[in-house]
């Protein structure tokens, strides 16, 4: 989506509301929001007043709401002014001159009012529930990635993915961003966290009072209830944080025993025939999330790595931003680690990114330290072991070297590194032969 197209369609609904086009400031102000740009940084680029910037905003989002029938601000102007284009198609046609037509499959203020419009008659029956979704305000250049998400729910039907990856990469913000760009291609959907997990038992009683409220069942009649939903309808249901519900101190994906149904649960869903996706976001694999034949089971995995966009960076306030390329490498390009570091290169460099690099050393922030506490002590004693070694060398080693560097068998050991690349701790690298490279910044808190 291109700032061109927002830009079409915000003046053909303004247009519909004033009968007038936008002006040259109103594009800007659009063209500057589009970018993430504050208030503050709009008024000092154009030379405005700030307030008078934010009123501009405000009566264009007033007239934006009103278009729509939904509340739109700065936080969701452009996630919504996309949803609305991709899921309806919108066309615009004979942009020039300040001349717009358009024709949208988008009902229009007076179609909106009509109830035999069927549009407006499908978004009355979709139910979302997604109270416990994050709101997105920055998306970074994951168009591969979403388009990969489609693929998989739209075109081939799988009905278990995982976004998996270590903590700050976005997985939460890529699914949302996925919800967000195709909210009607969906009956139903439902968003829960297990940051603080339930029993499924409980969890599936929650999921059919939301769908079906004021039912008295046992659990077997409850499961049976569900996947017949899940059949019937098109539903998206993501359950975030799926890591608490494995065991600390063992290895990867190893479920607690309170949580063990939900390994016969994720199984069920894809061994089951129905209509539905269940999207599991986890910083660490489960066997479930595994599939060596997706002809056979609708299983996918979606590992999420670190993103190399200097967008990142942008309204960080930092400076010398031919820098801001070897700053994201040397933190992996993962976000949450950036945005820590950005806020001390502010605070202690006055927001200098070469005075930092000048340094010469990879710092870790105390958010960060904080996060790597909970991962290492999340670690089995056969994994620490193995980070230790390896956090003693900058290079990769092969699985004989470490096998000489520690005391373990080779069966601790094969599961050590394959539980370690479950955590998104260790990469194997293909050379003349195998080798294993520890993340750099997670090596440098072990050091």
């Amino acid at each position: 989506m291109t700032v061109t197209e927002i830009l079409q369609f915000v003046d053909s609904l303004v247009f519909s509301e004033t009968e007038k086009h936008l002006d040259d400031l109103q594009k800007k102000i659009i063209e500057e929001v589009f970018k993430g740009k504050t208030y503050k940084q709009i008024a000092d680029i154009y030379d405005y007043d700030e307030g008078y910037i934010g009123d501009e905003c405000r009566n264009l989002f007033k007239i934006l709401s009103e278009q729509l029938g939904e509340n739109i601000n700065k936080s969701n102007f452009c996630w919504t002014i996309e949803r609305v284009i991709n899921s309806h198609k919108v066309k615009i046609i004979n942009f020039e001159n300040n001349q717009i037509n358009y024709c949208p499959n988008y009902p229009s203020p007076n179609q909106s009012k009509n109830p035999d419009n069927s549009i407006i008659e499908n978004n009355k029956k979709a139910k979302h529930y997604l109270t416990l979704a994050p709101q997105i305000i920055n998306f970074y250049n994951r168009e591969t990635e979403l388009k990969t998400l489609s693929n998989w729910i739209f075109k081939q039907n799988s009905r278990l993915i995982s976004v998996l990856g270590l903590s700050g990469m976005g997985k939460t913000a890529l699914v949302k961003r996925f919800i967000d760009l195709n909210l009607e291609q969906f009956e139903v959907i439902i968003w829960r966290s297990l940051k603080y997990p339930k029993p499924l038992d409980l969890l599936v009683k929650d999921l059919l009072n939301i769908i079906k409220p004021e039912e008295k069942q046992t659990i077997d009649e409850q499961f049976k209830e569900l996947l017949d939903f899940l059949t019937n309808k098109k539903c998206l249901i993501i359950l975030d944080d799926v890591q608490n519900i494995f065991t600390p101190g063992e290895f990867a994906g190893q479920y607690q025993p309170e949580y063990h149904s939900y390994q016969n649960f994720f199984t069920l869903i894809t061994e089951t025939e129905h209509q539905s996706s269940l999207i599991l976001i986890s910083q660490e694999k489960c066997a479930e999330m595994e599939c060596l034949d997706n002809d056979l089971y609708p299983i996918n995995c979606l590992d999420l790595s670190g993103l190399y966009d200097l967008e990142i960076l942008n309204n960080k306030r930092l400076e010398n931003d031919e820098c801001w390329l070897t700053l994201i490498n040397l933190y992996e390009g993962n976000p949450v680690y950036l945005k820590s570091i950005a806020i001390s290169i502010k605070n202690i460099f006055d927001g200098d990114v070469a005075e930092f690099l000048a340094e010469n050393e990879l710092v870790i922030t105390q958010e960060m330290r904080s996060h790597f506490n909970q991962l290492f002590n999340r670690l089995s004693p056969i994994e620490q072991q193995i980070v230790l070694k390896l956090s003693q060398f900058e290079q990769p080693l092969s699985r004989e070297t470490l096998r000489e560097s520690v005391e373990l068998s080779s069966t601790d050991l094969i599961n050590g590194l394959q539980s370690l690349q479950q955590r998104y701790l260790v990469t194997k690298i293909k050379q003349d032969k195998i080798m294993f490279k520890l993340s750099s910044i997670f090596g440098k808190y072990v050091i």
